[in-house]
């Protein structure tokens, strides 16, 4: 099915793309989410990242403290989505590599 595409999505992502740093992001974000919505995207960044590096869900738990069942859709999402998380996490390794 996937994420419907449409003009105020584009702007979204496009919005996003303007920004230069992570001090922009913050200023960004704390407009545009509820903090908790920014926390929930952090933990599921997070898990995905515990998950790639082989972690089981109890580990993911103890380190999130979110549910089975968000560990569940990550994890979906990881081995069966778009490749979002696949593509950041990635690029996350190479930059550390470099660093």
């Amino acid at each position: 099915m996937g994420l419907p595409r449409n003009k105020q999505t584009d702007a979204l992502f496009s919005s996003v793309l303007k920004l230069e740093n992570v001090e922009e992001c913050y200023r960004y974000f704390e407009d545009l989410c509820t903090i908790q919505e920014i926390r929930d995207l952090g933990q599921r960044l997070e898990i995905a990242k515990s998950l790639d590096a082989g972690d089981t869900y109890q580990s993911a738990i103890e380190k999130t403290g979110v549910s089975t069942a968000t560990i569940g859709r990550v994890k979906r999402c990881l081995n069966y989505g778009a490749g979002g998380y696949r593509l950041v996490l990635d690029r996350m390794k190479a930059e550390e590599k470099r660093s």
